[in-house]
């Protein structure tokens, strides 16, 4: 091959290709190398340190959630048939996976109310960074307008990608934790490529989507894109996004079917309406029939570069995270239409008790006061990292600090509790009883020192 091409030697080959400014001619800072018995002690030493969602009382949330995840979906994934296949490209031996690629697609566009899904993308981040793409391929404006609300990983990952694309990144205030309004519409233009909203928001709130998106569209006009970054698993009580005036709903689908495993892999859904079906990263499953008249499913549309020119690809990503789609699809399954809103309607009770509970503690109030559906925000008058040094001393992880989080001042202070099916009423006790006498053994600290 190198004869061919007319190089001596692979060093060679890369010398002519990579230029001298960007090379290392450093030795790569690693350590030695080690034996496998000494890997695997080093591994096993390395795993001591975590502690499991199962070995603590556990309410970190923002993003990652720990939902039950019935047995018969471990069985499934754990498939041969399954687990293995790549990108079906050939149909007549791929049914079951296009099946399952089309049955998921059902389910996304049944919980989002928009009449268009692809058969999933890595996970929430990209799959917000996508959708701006496909608005800047729709419009070809050059700004992002983003609420505040979005989690902090979503808005670094859509301002990498939006540095690549030469877009312009603008970032609206919240006022007592839902998108400011105002801010909103007047940070919206003509030039405008996309108006972007977390439902429910970071910090628990609910959003009011269907203003905002109505705002969006007045001022940014209809080639604007409205883009919500949505929480699948509260959808059976809260309007879906469709239903709201948004273009393109995505979002993390962790909660549905897929555990903690050290933060991965999950998948990303995306849904939009079918003026944007061209634009959409991934691919989509379709159902046909056969020369026999017997259904059938095929590979309707492939965007990645891997199949049309690269200057006409709107995505690389999708590879097998159809694994983890099966995990939601069977999931979804398993709740049924009413399972999904009696879920719903548990975690937004638990979360009021939460929220009532918890508030009622001295030194503890509502960072916000908006409703809230199975996350919620308090503010602590006590240092948060020290507060939870004094929970996990108590088998407690009371949440996820604001703060050390978001890097915004405004969230110093700030604690955000996640509720899931698996935090019942006496956990949600036993959390005010630790996180209260932390609380008040950090302020009496203070005091001291003071």
């Amino acid at each position: 091959m190198l004869a061919a091409i007319g190089v001596g030697s692979v060093q060679e080959l890369f010398d002519r290709q990579i230029p001298e400014s960007v090379r290392s001619s450093a030795p790569l800072a690693l350590p030695g190398g080690l034996s496998e018995q000494e890997v695997y002690a080093h591994l096993r030493e390395l795993a001591a340190r975590n502690v499991s969602a199962e070995d603590e009382l556990c309410f970190l949330g923002a993003g990652m959630y720990d939902h039950y995840v019935p047995a018969f979906i471990d069985m499934l994934m754990e498939r041969s048939e399954l687990l293995t296949p790549y990108t079906p490209y050939q149909p007549e031996i791929s049914q079951g996976g296009l099946q399952i690629m089309f049955e998921y697609q059902t389910a996304i566009c049944e919980l989002t109310g928009l009449p268009v899904s692809n058969a999933s993308v890595y996970e929430g981040p990209s799959a917000v960074a996508s959708a701006g793409y496909l608005a800047k391929l729709h419009n070809g404006r050059a700004r992002f307008v983003v609420s505040a609300g979005l989690h902090p990983h979503t808005l670094q990952t859509l301002r990498t990608y939006a540095r690549g694309y030469g877009l312009e990144v603008v970032e609206v205030p919240l006022r007592d934790g839902a998108t400011d309004a105002q801010e909103w519409a007047q940070a919206i233009g003509e030039d405008t490529s996309a108006a972007i909203f977390a439902q429910p928001n970071l910090y628990g709130a609910v959003e009011d989507a269907a203003a905002l998106s109505a705002a969006a569209r007045e001022c940014g006009g209809e080639k604007l894109v409205t883009i919500a970054q949505v929480d699948p698993i509260v959808l059976g009580i809260l309007a879906p996004p469709g239903e709201c005036g948004v273009d393109v709903a995505v979002g993390e689908g962790q909660s549905l079917g897929n555990r903690l495993d050290y933060g991965g892999p999950s998948f990303g859904f995306f849904a939009a309406r079918e003026a944007h079906l061209r634009q959409m990263p991934g691919r989509i499953a379709g159902q046909t029939t056969d020369v026999d008249g017997r259904r059938g499913f095929v590979l309707t549309l492939q965007t990645r570069e891997q199949h049309i020119r690269r200057e006409k690809a709107t995505s690389n990503i999708c590879t097998a995270q159809a694994l983890n789609a099966l995990a939601g699809v069977a999931y979804l399954a398993w709740l049924g239409r009413r399972g999904i809103v009696e879920l719903g309607e548990l975690l937004l009770s638990r979360t009021q008790y939460a929220l009532q509970t918890l508030s009622s503690l001295e030194g503890v109030s509502p960072l916000h006061a908006r409703p809230v559906i199975r996350e919620l925000a308090l503010r602590l008058d006590a240092d948060v990292a020290a507060v939870k040094r004094r929970c996990a001393q108590e088998g407690v992880n009371p949440g996820v600090d604001l703060h050390a989080l978001t890097g915004r001042d405004e969230d110093r202070g700030g604690l955000l509790v996640a509720i899931t099916e698996q935090r019942s009423r006496a956990d949600i006790d036993r959390l005010a009883e630790v996180l209260g006498a932390a609380v008040a053994a950090e302020r009496g600290a203070e005091v001291s020192v003071g």
